[in-house]
């Protein structure tokens, strides 16, 4: 599924809209167009790619300011870099721009057109400022115009205490009085949404918000980091010093904010795809707070994306966790000033950031099969979640995964000889979950399966728990080969095997009387009576080979719906792999090492 060239086009133009609302011109790449009696309109001397940017100011009012009038036009016409001390120590009770408006102008064509798009701000706002102090910000709405492309009109922007001269010195325009603290650059943000209309489509944008937001003033200031970055157009191979700044640079950026949570309520768009009805929507979005080396958190509800004719896509919540880099961050500090492929290849799992994971809900999926002409992948998931932590050398020890109602409609038929097996027994769809849950103890050397499941609703649930032994903190090592000679020496503890038969057995014995011309009641005791022979033949010499028999012979017939199977070693180190070798030629090697017990109910 693919919306068309167009529709990328109109999004991106509105996206580009949205920032302009948010970062006015900020650098004296954008030099000002001003109409005054005074000041003569000036194009902008340094045009962008294939760009043309003017922008026109017609009137600002202050108001016991103590900036003179054109010093604030040329502030408010981009050219902060200059001016940056004035704006720093700027006072007045208010400060008032009816109108902003922005022209974006291509030099060159576009389908054989130039295109020229208008963004225009009304009513910018500023109140009792005091040393570069702002009581309150707000813009009264704002406006695009793309011609034949679209055009938006969008409400208020508002913010409280908002910290100018800690912008500035944010990005190294000023000196800030404590470079290494945390300053409040504003709070009580928010966004009152708007609407976008093009051609083919149609948006309606809602409402954002956020509480406040800290900043310290970066290592390195703005100006020097692009100037670092201009510096590398053309090199194919920067060098370590380079790449050592540039990721030093990195880090420091992910360690100069922290934020409140922020809230989206999200968008609704609908249009036409090829000439087809199309619409795609989110409710909303949450992001967490963000804090120094941590990465916040991204919850997304009530995705829908539908294309008349061709498919529907639809997600109840999608929720990327956390993301710790205090461990990158760290490596990072440590690293010398230049970082070649050498220290990279030392350090990859280092950089490796504590992930929590991620988890979804509500999925509903009805899309033309790719490979299949015809055929169409219609599934459901109930619930997914990752949660993985406690990271050691880059890899996570403790992993809990789990599934449910991951609703699958089978085909006729398939190249999959385990679902063709399914199909075979009369199944046309499963409902199926899985969980996987095991955890690492340092202290112990042990490795914990809680839990490894496959469920099928109406068909059957296998569950194996056990514990691992001989897992140091070699099997984590950054040394491939002693990793590897770590993992060979792991052995098993104890195994226990839970089997829940919720209708499968029917389905199977059915299947199987029906080819031999029976019915499966009286195949039930035939099958059980034959395996617990077996059993017992295999366990010759086992304390427990009759009651292990008993019980699988209760499970198949169906006297039981629930068996456990329990298997220890009676070496307390646990079976390792030269056992299981030995046990490739004779089986009945592994009897004398372990305990086994079972029970049916």
């Amino acid at each position: 599924m693919m919306f068309s060239i167009n529709v990328g086009r109109r999004l991106g133009l509105l996206a580009t809209a949205c920032l302009l609302s948010v970062a006015l011109p900020a650098t004296t790449a954008w030099a000002q167009k001003t109409k005054t009696k005074d000041a003569p309109a000036v194009q902008a001397a340094e045009p962008v790619a294939a760009t043309a940017f003017t922008l026109d100011i017609p009137e600002i009012d202050a108001v016991d300011s103590n900036v003179d009038d054109d010093t604030l036009r040329a502030i408010f016409s981009g050219n902060v870099a200059d001016n940056a001390d004035a704006l720093a120590g700027l006072t007045a009770t208010s400060i008032t721009i009816p109108t902003i408006t922005i022209t974006i102008g291509t030099t060159t064509t576009v389908d054989g057109d130039a295109h020229q798009s208008t963004v225009t701000f009304n009513d910018l706002v500023l109140t009792d400022v005091t040393d570069g102090n702002a009581a309150s910000v707000a813009l009264a709405g704002w406006s695009v115009d793309a011609g034949d492309e679209g055009t938006g009109e969008f409400g208020e922007v508002s913010a409280a205490n908002f910290n100018i001269a800690g912008v500035l010195g944010l990005y190294g325009l000023v000196d800030g009085d404590t470079p290494f603290e945390m300053q409040t650059i504003y709070t009580d943000v928010s966004f009152a949404g708007g609407t976008f209309e093009a051609p083919d489509l149609s948006c309606s944008v809602g409402s954002m918000s956020v509480g406040e937001l800290k900043a310290r003033p970066l290592n390195t200031s703005f100006a020097e980091t692009v100037s670092l970055i201009k510096s590398l157009e053309g090199q194919d191979d920067p060098s370590p010093e380079t790449i050592g700044t540039l990721l030093r640079i990195y880090g420091d950026f992910f360690t100069a904010f922290e934020s409140s949570p922020a809230t989206f309520d999200g968008f609704d768009c609908s249009g036409e795809d090829e000439g087809r009805p199309m619409s795609f929507s989110i409710a909303g979005m949450t992001m967490g707070g963000m804090s120094p080396g941590i990465y916040p958190s991204i919850a997304m509800d009530g995705l829908d994306i539908a294309v008349d004719g061709d498919g529907t896509i639809k997600v109840g919540n999608l929720t990327i966790k956390e993301m710790d880099l205090s461990g990158p961050l760290a490596a990072i500090a440590a690293a010398p000033a230049a970082l070649d492929e050498a220290w990279f290849m030392a350090n990859a799992r280092a950089l490796v950031p504590a992930f929590e994971g991620f988890a979804f809900s509500d999925v509903v999926v009805d899309i033309p099969d790719p490979e299949a002409d015809g055929e169409r992948i219609a599934a459901s998931i109930g619930n997914f979640d990752l949660t993985l932590g406690a990271y050691f050398n880059g890899i996570p020890t403790d992993v809990l995964t789990t599934a449910s109602n991951i609703l699958v409609d089978l085909p006729e038929e398939t190249d999959d000889e385990q679902l063709q097996q399914l199909i075979d027994l009369g199944i046309t769809s499963v409902d199926t979950g899985f969980t996987v849950d095991a955890s690492w103890s340092e202290a112990e050397d042990t490795i914990t399966i809680n839990e490894l499941s496959l469920t099928g609703a109406d068909l059957a649930t296998v569950a194996l728990s056990g514990t691992l032994g001989n897992a140091g903190e070699a099997l984590f090592s950054l040394d491939e080969n002693e990793a590897l000679a770590a993992a060979m020496g792991v052995a098993i503890r104890s195994l226990k095997l839970d089997i829940d038969d919720a209708g499968l057995s029917d389905i199977v014995l059915a299947r199987f009387a029906a080819d031999q011309g029976s019915d499966p009641a009286t195949l039930r005791p035939v099958y059980a009576g034959l395996a617990e022979g077996s059993v017992i033949g295999i366990l010759a010499g086992a304390a427990e080979a009759q009651k292990v028999g008993a019980a699988l012979s209760a499970f198949i017939s169906g006297k039981a719906k629930h068996l456990t199977i329990d298997m220890t070693s009676k070496d307390a180190q646990g079976l390792g792999m030269l056992d299981f070798m030995a046990a490739e030629d004779d089986p009945t090697a592994l009897i004398g090492k372990v305990t086994i017990d079972a029970t049916a109910k």
